[in-house]
């Protein structure tokens, strides 16, 4: 049942007018067809041609209420005054005219037919049988047709900012979800862009030295080529923790997930910077506390990104990679005695490093180092207010 309904609603108003007219005309029919007492009077055809006048103006009730309106009128003014047939029980066309010009007619068309057609019904009453009683029947049941179409026209309108609400929600909501879906791929981008650049920056240093170590110092050699598979596994673990992450099939991971590398980790990305042969100092001041591991996680990739330049760019021989512990803020500082800041550019790496720093409300400044030498970068992130004072 539900359904015919849902298929009706959906229907052209064209055929649903036209359904309206006929079930009227049903209706309408009845008191031609049942049996009638012989003093009651004729039904003959032309009445019933004139009744069927009077529901014809329901086709078009929709396109022009107040012209159905008055053509059912004078279809029926007609009939009463011209034949002297079968009665109605009730005004069906008129009735359903009356709540279609409420429910789709501004407020100046309703007010003047309203005044219209209560003219129009005392006058019909005090032709028919002036009695209080029939003109109070047929205030009322016009009344409730005006009534129930203003009621429709309320609910319509709810039903269409509701629906315009859910829309805007859904489109809202499709909209965040792009959005998150954006930001990940940049996050996502950014962590294999550092983990690429980094592996592979230290591999190719590392087999570019091997042949000079091959000829000169065979046991450098041995370790040059330890340091280069060593980078790789690490990266392809790394790489595989990424991956798995961003398996939707529901099978097992090829590795365990495990969490993002963080400061700790430093002491093995600086062990391998510098089987590179780049001299690196590490140092850490202040209250070194445990940090939320997303902002160790920043902290390991902007040291990692910041010592991929150093290696790719700078040609430099000696960095330090320091962190202050602050109150509110950590401060990360990579400094390089290398060409200072035309080849330490660091292309999109810079980029990323100043996303990482901003997501945690923090800054990123790169360029000359102190006195000019080198290249400096200097990121200082936010700490979470829980972690003051531990």
């Amino acid at each position: 049942m539900r359904a015919w309904g849902e298929r009706i609603r959906r229907a052209d108003p064209r055929w649903r007018d036209l359904g309206l007219t006929l079930l009227v005309q049903v209706a309408t029919t009845i008191p031609f067809v049942v049996p009638r007492d012989p003093l009651d009077s004729p039904a003959t055809w032309p009445a019933y041609l004139l009744t069927t006048l009077g529901n014809v103006p329901l086709v078009w009730r929709r396109r022009a209420p107040v012209a159905a309106i008055f053509g059912m009128v004078a279809a029926g003014s007609v009939y009463t005054l011209a034949l002297d047939g079968p009665g109605q029980p009730l005004p069906y066309a008129p009735l359903i005219g009356v709540y279609t010009m409420a429910l789709l007619c501004p407020v100046r068309v309703r007010v003047a037919m309203g005044v219209t057609l209560t003219g129009l019904i005392l006058a019909s009453v005090a032709f028919n049988t002036g009695t209080a009683r029939e003109l109070l029947f047929a205030l009322f049941v016009f009344a409730a047709a005006y009534a129930l179409g203003r009621l429709q026209h309320t609910r319509q309108a709810y039903t269409a900012a509701i629906e315009a609400r859910a829309a805007e929600l859904e489109r809202a909501n499709r909209i965040e979800a792009e959005q998150a879906a954006a930001r990940e791929r940049a996050r996502i981008a950014r962590e294999m862009h550092d983990i690429l650049s980094h592996a592979v920056s230290i591999m190719i240093v590392q087999a570019e030295a091997g042949p000079v170590a091959v000829r000169r110092a065979p046991e450098r050699a041995e370790a040059a080529f330890d340091a280069i598979a060593d980078t790789g596994r690490d990266a392809m673990a790394q790489l595989r923790t990424m991956l798995g992450v961003l398996r939707t099939d529901g099978a097992a991971p090829a590795s365990p997930r495990g969490p993002q590398p963080g400061v700790e980790e430093l002491t093995g990305l600086l062990e391998r910077v510098r089987g590179s042969g780049l001299t690196v100092s590490y140092d850490r001041t202040g209250a070194v506390r445990a940090l939320p591991a997303a902002l160790e996680a920043t902290v390991h990739r902007v040291v990692q990104e910041a010592l991929t330049n150093v290696v790719k760019h700078a040609g430099a021989s000696e960095v330090t990679v320091r962190l202050e512990y602050g109150e509110r803020a950590l401060a990360v500082s990579v400094v390089d005695d290398g060409r200072g800041p035309g080849g330490s550019s660091g292309g999109h790496g810079l980029i990323g490093i100043r996303e990482r720093a901003a997501a945690h409300g923090g800054t990123a400044e790169c360029g000359p180092g102190p006195g000019g030498a080198g290249f400096a970068v200097r990121v200082v992130l936010v700490t979470s207010p829980l972690e003051v004072g531990n």
